[in-house]
């Protein structure tokens, strides 16, 4: 992401960046049977069915409600192409394990866009985050491939993959041992149409965008990514950064300062579950 505007956010395919138009929400019917969760912790919160059953999507809380409470959720996509494994195994990192230390250390409750290829890529690390309770799962495609055309150079998944595409990243989350799994959906690149909710019906998913862009992606300097994102949040923000060291070098160094400054400003971090639970009904 460049530093200050959302049209240069995505350099290339490899981070998800800007979101296309948000259509009206719907709650979801159910969390897909591979959302894993305590038999005794509480469902995730979903969203209902938008027109003719399309996915629901989510960007913030809206006014109203509980909307003016100073509450924001840090969202971090640790994203990965079904094709870069052979950049993987030449040594380019697409985790970063120092991000996720620090959000421990300040305590910084998260949810984390995972794609089915990063869990299995770094399996112990993706059954690590989702065995913290600091930390929420949630599901970023398997392939990180687009669901439209036309998306930052992203290869496309056709309609009638969509749906496996999703259940495939969650399936690898399973193997990989991943707990904390929540029923949500985050569009590789942010980039949807009508005929991607409606592909992605029978994966009972709450598709989630966010309002504030950090601008971290392919970023040099943490100092604007950090002015970007205490620029923009309000109460019931969702800020969508990056988990991935080679394409998103210092998300960790701004992190660094927007936890602080926001803390100050007398913000409390939550997850995406919890946000969306505290929207108006």
């Amino acid at each position: 992401m460049t530093t200050l505007t959302v049209a240069g956010v995505l350099l290339g395919g490899a981070l998800a960046g800007c979101g296309g138009s948000s259509p009206a929400p719907r709650p979801s019917p159910s969390a897909p049977a591979t959302a894993s969760a305590s038999p005794a912790a509480k469902k995730p919160p979903t969203m209902a069915p938008g027109p003719a059953g399309r996915t629901p999507v989510f960007s913030r809380r809206p006014v109203g409600g509980g909307a003016a409470e100073k509450v924001v959720a840090l969202t971090f996509d640790a994203d990965m192409t079904a094709d870069q494994g052979p950049r993987a195994k030449a040594g380019e990192r697409f985790d970063n394990p120092e991000l996720i230390a620090l959000l421990r250390r300040l305590k910084v409750p998260s949810t984390v866009f995972m794609t089915g290829r990063w869990a299995e890529e770094y399996p112990a690390q993706a059954k690590g985050i989702g065995a913290d309770g600091l930390f929420e799962v949630a599901n970023h495609s398997y392939s990180h491939y687009a669901f439209t055309a036309d998306c930052y150079g992203l290869p496309v998944v056709g309609k009638d993959a969509m749906a496996r595409d999703v259940e495939r990243a969650f399936s690898a989350f399973r193997q990989a041992g991943v707990r904390n799994v929540v029923p949500y959906f985050r569009f590789p690149g942010g980039c949807y149409d009508d005929a991607a909710l409606r592909a992605l019906t029978p994966a009972n998913v709450t598709a989630v965008q966010w309002d504030v862009v950090s601008g971290d992606a392919f970023a040099t300097d943490a100092g604007a990514v950090a002015e970007q994102v205490l620029d923009g949040v309000r109460p019931g923000s969702l800020v969508v950064m990056h988990c991935t060291r080679s394409a998103a070098p210092v998300t960790g160094e701004a992190i660094g300062r927007i936890v602080p400054e926001l803390r100050k400003r007398g913000y409390r971090f939550v997850k995406v579950s919890e946000l969306m639970e505290g929207r108006p009904e």
